[in-house]
């Protein structure tokens, strides 16, 4: 009986000490809650409460109405409507500058910190370290030391940030694409590819018009489909360790392994193949035979001219033989043939 009234009586001391130390001190409770909601959303509140020179989104919004209204449908404003770190939540300053002697100088476009339209007197460096800030990893991760960052290239002459909805980028880009590019989530670019590319890389425009091309006319690859143009450790800012990785990401029957391995093939698929286009059939770099002739001697099939009645000269093909020219499986299969 004892044990079970001493168990009863502990929850009443408990209860009874609290209600003592609270009696002593009222303040304690609420500046608990003060700090438990503290916790909570420091970047809202950081947002909320402009310190120095930030004045916060809300006083940029109140002249540049429009600019605001296409920003908050785009994936950065989404972003920063959503802070995730600190520098999310400064959103308009977070790109261009502290706004506070812009504010005081009641307006001006000499005022603005940062600058990226094309009339700035910023920087390059300075344009792409505003963008370098968060974007610093994944397909950004190798921008340092890339072909285009060594050519004092500056992100905002291929992205736009300020394109409004997707709906709208979507018909705008629509009506400026001369090729069917696929469209993706990532409408933030001043053209759609490839013609953004094809601005500056003419050769390749070139290639692409030819009789044997890649198919991006018909809107089924882009140039990102190989290529990250914001930097890669690879050769050609290639997607893959290799230009035969990139080739095997579609061409997977191309892969192999074989029994029997052709070793131009095996090494490099440019050995044969111009990749974005050709005026021979397959993408070649020359005409059948005189691909296969670039190479082989003329110990077994000669290599000087033939008469019209030759097998040899039968379609001007040597896979009408050896038809399984990247590589054979067959036991008996070291020549490639059918």
């Amino acid at each position: 009986m004892r044990a079970k009234l001493r168990f009863t009586m502990f929850p009443i001391l408990i209860v009874g000490v609290v209600s003592a130390a609270l009696a002593q001190n009222p303040g304690a409770a609420d500046e608990n809650k003060k700090q438990t909601g503290a916790k909570t959303s420091p970047l809202a509140q950081s947002a909320a409460k402009p310190d120095g020179d930030y004045v916060g989104s809300e006083i940029c919004a109140t002249c540049h109405a429009d600019q605001q209204k296409s920003f908050v449908h785009t994936i950065m404003g989404n972003a920063m409507a959503h802070p995730k770190s600190a520098l999310d939540a400064r959103g308009c300053e977070s790109c261009h500058g502290p706004g506070r002697a812009h504010v005081d100088a009641g307006g001006g476009k000499d005022s603005i910190p940062v600058r990226f339209t094309k009339d700035s007197p910023n920087t390059v460096e300075e344009k792409n370290s505003a963008c370098l800030s968060c974007h610093s990893k994944g397909n950004q991760l190798f921008w340092r030391g890339s072909p285009h960052e060594s050519r004092a290239m500056a992100c905002v002459d291929c992205h736009d940030v300020h394109y409004g909805t997707q709906a709208q980028r979507y018909e705008a880009l629509g009506s400026e694409s001369r090729y069917s590019a696929p469209l993706t989530e990532h409408v933030g670019t001043r053209k759609p590819q490839p013609e953004l590319c094809l601005q500056c890389h003419q050769m390749r425009r070139a290639q692409l018009q030819r009789s044997s091309h890649m198919p991006y006319r018909e809107g089924k690859v882009t140039c990102t489909s190989c290529h990250n143009p914001h930097g890669s450790p690879n050769p050609s800012q290639l997607i893959q360790s290799t230009i035969n990785e990139n080739c095997y990401s579609c061409h997977t029957e191309r892969r192999g392994p074989f029994l029997w391995e052709h070793p131009p093939v095996m090494e490099n698929c440019a050995n044969c193949h111009e990749p974005h286009g050709s005026s021979n059939p397959e993408l070649l770099k020359v005409r059948m035979p005189r691909v296969c002739d670039s190479c082989h001697d003329a110990s077994r099939h000669p290599t000087q001219a033939q008469t019209l009645s030759s097998i040899k000269n039968f379609n001007r093909g040597c896979t009408n033989c050896h038809s399984l020219i990247h590589g054979s499986n067959h036991p008996s299969g070291n020549f490639f043939m059918r």
